[in-house]
């Protein structure tokens, strides 16, 4: 056996690099068709491995000079593996006259299609880039061509090719620490035979470090991009989707209670929450209001643990018909500290299909739907407990919503004095049980949720308190998050507010109005859920620039046209008091909901003397200002005026700038410099000088070992001892030919 593998050994290690070159180059090859993943049948795959593995094969067993014979076999090998493979089914009886065998072979070619030009092109594409890649340059090439194509598929399919991605690259390492041995053994064999003599010593750190590295990175996680590419959210904000090919690849998995939903948006279901979205900035609405406001749609009064559902008694209770202009009731009694009326006009941007119209809360007059002119609809309603203004029969396939509309929202004072001499719920004990469902709660509600509760309101004295208490809580201990790291969860709760507050402790508006209002139902404290929008934004020059007006100076109520986009959409609490019915509440950090408060009596200060001061005088800061925008303006052409002329003048400033450094030097100094430039090079690469030794001694002795360099040495020697000991001086153009040579020698040792 010994006496069978002994040559086989001695044959493969003859040229050996130019047999690694056929190994990773049919290796490469094969990981890189699987790009065609799901269009490929598996016969294609089984003739594509084969005829590369196969003319693998002839490359390593036959001479190297053999390329013409080594050609002919693989072609034959690739036709029968073909064959082979393809399923073709021969014919039986064979032709009798020499013109049917025409048809008999086209009968039988015709089953090998399209295998075998699949097969043939395979073998072109190995034979040519196995002859080609003999230089370092022509190898990183197919490594480049080979990741490119294996990245953009993955990146852009719904093929998953990291796996050949990350044997390219050890392919890639391999490949290079080969070429560096053969580059070694090539120019110096002494230091190749000395070598040899360890082999153990050269391959296991080798095979060690590149074992380790590819551990690591084929086990990495896979983590999301920190920033969105700005073509993505480009288009989201124009309310357009990016179009991708990436199949099941390109769906993010829904997270355990998660809706499902990609991008933000009115959500139709909440009866499981959870999970995270994507910011949509497409435009949803315009409303024109005389007060700012949330936008509110509809309410939840049921949590079960998981989300928000209303049962159907709960919603056919109380509704009734909305005529043209009526008052329309709230279910309350009229707030003591007053109310404010808000008028609003509704145009809808998008054409999607809701339940509810969206307004100021509560709603007491639909003064037009459509326009002034148009029939008012007959199927509108509303519900008086709720205060949702609904749509009857509403459904996906109805497609139909007002473009626009008109209403008129009695919006209550808050006066927070009496707000905490009020009582939270209802006084009346038909009303109590009427409304008790809002202060239901699972009986699967871990106890530590109503613990947490009690201990964050301990401060609190009254019901109002404890509300803004809770308020505070979840405000300040907890983080938006729009994307919330669902790893941190234990699966030990299957409560979603009890695994926010103890679990999770980040989140979006969902995250935190529900569990306001859970916590406030553990209270005692009557509280709904309720969604809609925020209310969104003015347009830029409403308020002039940013930072020379706060907006509560020039617009305290807040009255405009504002854009409602999907982003907006927003959750909230709603509390209820007695004598000022449901009040709202703002538990998402960042969000503060827009209330108006009852004025307080001025306070009668004594009377001074008015300090008259003079105002200022406009031309003089719109001078002021236009001197300030020159000032930039000037300055910035200046900075670009300046970079031109830097590019322009880069080789006088690199000349200069290489004068100010070595002062001024003759020619003989230029090839002084230039030599010991090259002698650096040398120590780089191995070429040591000793201390004792000369120039021409070194170069004598680099000489042996880089014989096909002798000739350039010898010859950048002669320059430099002419230039540093003799007594001619070297013209401009000897000077130039020595950098030249010099530089080429630099090449060549790199």
């Amino acid at each position: 056996m010994k006496r069978t593998l002994k040559p086989l050994a001695a044959y493969l290690a003859n040229h050996w690099y130019t047999k690694l070159i056929f190994i990773f180059v049919a290796v490469i090859l094969t990981n890189t068709i699987a790009i065609f993943e799901d269009y490929w049948w598996e016969e294609t795959y089984r003739v594509a491995y084969c005829t590369i593995f196969a003319a693998l094969a002839v490359d390593l067993l036959l001479p190297l000079r053999w390329r013409l014979a080594k050609l002919l076999v693989q072609a034959a090998a690739a036709v029968y593996i073909t064959t082979r493979f393809s399923g073709m089914e021969w014919l039986i009886s064979r032709p009798e006259r020499w013109q049917e065998w025409i048809w008999w072979l086209q009968a039988h070619t015709a089953q090998l299609h399209p295998f075998i030009w699949i097969s043939c092109f395979l073998l072109l594409i190995y034979a040519l880039f196995a002859s080609w890649t003999t230089t370092r340059v022509r190898m990183f090439g197919l490594i480049g061509v080979s990741l490119l194509t294996l990245t953009i598929a993955d990146s852009f399919t719904p093929i998953w090719l990291w796996d050949e991605v990350g044997m390219v690259v050890f392919i890639g390492l391999l490949w290079l620490v080969a070429a560096h041995l053969s580059k070694l053994q090539r120019e110096h064999p002494s230091s190749w035979k000395e070598l040899l003599e360890y082999p153990l010593q050269l391959i296991v750190p080798i095979a060690l470090v590149l074992t380790v590295l590819m551990a690591v990175g084929l086990n990495m996680p896979s983590l999301s991009p920190l920033l969105q590419d700005p073509y993505t959210l480009w288009k989201q904000s124009k309310g357009e989707s990016v179009q991708v090919f990436l199949g099941d690849k390109g769906t993010e998995a829904a997270a355990p209670g998660s809706t499902g939903d990609a991008s933000s948006g009115y959500s139709r279901s909440d009866e499981q929450l959870g999970g995270g979205f994507e910011y949509d900035y497409s435009p949803m609405m315009t409303i024109s209001t005389s007060h700012r406001s949330y936008w509110r749609g509809e309410s939840k009064a049921f949590y079960s643990g998981a989300g928000w559902t209303d049962d159907g008694d709960m919603e056919n209770a109380s509704i009734m018909g909305v005529g043209k202009g009526a008052k329309l009731p709230t279910g309350a009694d009229d707030p003591v500290a007053g109310t404010i009326e808000v008028n609003q006009i509704v145009t809808m941007i998008r054409k999607d299909v809701y339940p509810v119209l969206f307004a100021a809360a509560p709603v007491t007059r639909v003064n037009w739907i459509g326009s002034e002119e148009a029939n008012f609809p007959s199927d509108l309603a509303w519900a008086p407990d709720s205060w949702e203004l609904r749509l009857l029969n509403w459904s996906m396939q109805r497609k139909r919503y007002p473009e626009s509309y008109s209403v008129t929202s009695t919006v209550a004072l808050l006066d927070e004095e009496k707000l905490r001499a009020a009582n939270a719920g209802w006084s009346d004990r038909a009303d109590a049980v009427r409304n008790a469902y809002y202060l239901q709660l699972p009986d699967s509600l871990p106890q530590r949720v109503r613990d947490l509760a009690e201990e964050a309101t301990a401060e609190g004295t009254n019901d109002y308190d404890k509300a803004r208490l809770l308020e505070s809580y979840l405000r300040l201990n907890f983080t938006y998050n729009n994307k919330p790291d669902l790893t941190k969860l234990t699966g030990d709760s299957g409560d979603f507010v009890d695994q926010f507050l103890f679990e999770l402790k980040e989140g979006y508006c969902d995250y935190f109005s529900t569990s306001m209002a859970v916590m406030a139902r553990s209270l005692g404290l009557p509280a709904r859920w309720v969604k809609g929008f925020a209310p969104g934004t003015l347009p830029v020059n409403t308020y002039g620039p940013p930072g020379d007006y706060l907006e509560e100076d020039i617009n305290p109520a807040g009255a405009g046209t504002y854009t409602v986009r999907n982003s907006d959409a927003h959750s909230w609490v709603e509390i209820y008091f007695e004598g000022f019915g449901w009040v709202p509440f703002e538990a998402t950090a960042g969000f503060t909901f827009p209330n108006t408060f009852a004025e307080e009596e001025p306070e009668v200060l004594p009377e001074t003397e008015e300090t008259v001061t003079e105002a200022a005088d406009p031309v003089a800061i719109e001078r002021e200002s236009n001197a300030g925008f020159w000032l930039w303006s000037s300055a910035a052409l200046l900075a670009a005026a300046a970079a031109y002329l830097l590019f322009v003048r880069r080789k006088q400033i690199v000349f200069f700038w290489r004068k100010l450094r070595h002062g001024s030097y003759t020619n003989n100094d230029r090839m002084v410099i230039e030599t010991q430039k090259l002698l650096r090079i040398c120590r780089k690469r191995g070429l040591e000088r000793s201390d004792h030794e000369t120039l021409r001694e070194a170069v004598l002795r680099w000489s042996q070992s880089r014989k096909r360099l002798r000739d350039d040495f010898r010859a950048v020697l002669d320059g430099f001892e002419q230039a540093k000991y003799g007594r001619s001086v070297a013209t401009a153009e000897e000077a130039d030919r020595f950098v030249v040579k010099v530089r080429s020698l630099i090449d060549q040792l790199r």
